[in-house]
């Protein structure tokens, strides 16, 4: 059985309190995540960063 190396990771807009909830593979992808998503506040697309 695998060890279950992915993670549920949250994604939050900095321009408003949009979240995008995600996964990662914490063994390959060490350093936090930064997507480009639409944030539907905002109205067009922003850079996601990983919040703890």
């Amino acid at each position: 059985m695998a060890k279950g190396g992915r993670e549920n990771v949250k994604l939050k807009s900095p321009e408003s309190d949009e979240v995008y909830w995600t996964t990662k593979n914490k063994r390959n992808t060490t350093e936090r995540m930064e997507l480009k998503k639409y944030d539907k506040k905002v109205r067009r697309h922003v850079m996601f960063k990983e919040a703890k």
